[in-house]
């Protein structure tokens, strides 16, 4: 029986099936509607783990969140990044892990979420010209003061997460990973042994055609979704994963998070496991 719930950093229960809100338009007018509307219906269906980031509109989705859902149901979490930011030459955006960068951006995160606390955040790229105990220290030092709870990673590699770990206590890790994408398989191995969090961005993607017929096979036999069918798979793949799906139609979200009611056989698995190796 696939669990429902993980505690992140082993105190942060949230439900494994969470909700990523990069895909809300937030610009004013009928579709901001649209994604408050949205936001709402993720947590009216249970979700209690939303992920955002600044870079999702320079804040504007942390801003958008807020509007939607303040004041917080209780058990409800919003974890955003930081650590990208509007600082090229010609204000492009690129990886800034600066300390004064990343303390900027908590402090205004805690500002436009409208919280004193951000429970987990997230460094959303490791800043290859910062040394990395500069940005995980600076991380450290925010949440000695309070204003952070646990910190994560996203996008790292085996090595970067061991060197993290000897720098400050990793609750989560955001990695690519799907279905058909297991490139971060080594680092999911790695978490798992350690009892971190691995939250897949882009859990739902698609290869090949033929892959594609598999997947669909298996949800005419289960009577689902391919969408739901896949993460139905990343929910058995390991108990520390906790797909985050996005999507600006409630349709789509409601299909989303019926997922975590399909029971997916042991043969239904060793077919979609071979999946990776025939997409490779």
């Amino acid at each position: 029986m696939t669990t429902t719930v993980f505690r992140i950093a082993g105190d942060l229960e949230v439900r494994r099936l969470g909700f990523g809100a990069m895909h809300l338009p937030t610009e004013p007018g009928p579709a901001r509607a649209a994604s408050v509307a949205v936001a709402r219906r993720a947590v009216e269906l249970g979700v209690t783990l939303i992920d955002t980031a600044y870079l999702y509109g320079g804040g504007a989705n942390e801003e958008l969140l807020a509007e939607a859902l303040y004041p917080y149901a209780d058990g409800l979490f919003v974890t955003t990044k930081v650590g990208v930011a509007r600082s090229g030459p010609s204000g492009e955006w690129r990886l800034d892990g600066r300390p004064s960068v990343l303390r900027e951006q908590v402090e205004r995160a805690l500002r436009r979420l409208r919280v004193e606390r951000i429970e987990l955040l997230q460094l959303h790229r490791v800043d290859p010209e910062t040394p990395l105990a500069d940005q995980l220290g600076t991380l450290r030092d925010l949440r000695a003061e309070g204003k952070i709870g646990r910190i994560g990673l996203s996008e790292v590699t085996v090595d970067e997460l061991d060197r993290a770990r000897r720098i400050v206590d990793v609750a989560s890790v955001q990695n690519r990973y799907n279905l058909l994408d297991r490139e971060h398989e080594p680092v999911l191995a790695a978490c798992e042994a350690a009892g971190i969090a691995f939250l897949p961005w882009r859990p739902v993607a698609w290869g090949d055609a033929g892959s594609r017929a598999e997947v669909a096979a298996v949800a005419a036999e289960t009577g689902a979704t391919p969408t739901q069918v896949a993460l139905a798979w990343l929910l058995g793949r390991s108990p520390v994963v906790l797909p985050i799906p996005g999507t600006a139609r409630i349709d789509h979200l409601e299909e989303n998070l019926a997922a975590g009611r399909l029971h997916l056989t042991p043969a239904h698995r060793t077919r979609l496991d071979r999946l990776a190796e025939a997409s490779a």
